[in-house]
């Protein structure tokens, strides 16, 4: 994996935890399939 791999992985988590702590958590209730079926 290279630096730029890293970096929109580790944006792509930071993305996953800001929606998590979001205000409607109701609204991606399976991010994990939802992040695997995009990448």
């Amino acid at each position: 994996m290279n630096e730029r791999e890293a970096k929109l992985a580790a944006a792509l988590r930071a993305n996953l935890r800001r929606r998590k702590a979001g205000p409607k958590p109701a609204e991606s209730p399976a991010p994990k399939a939802e992040d695997s079926g995009k990448a």
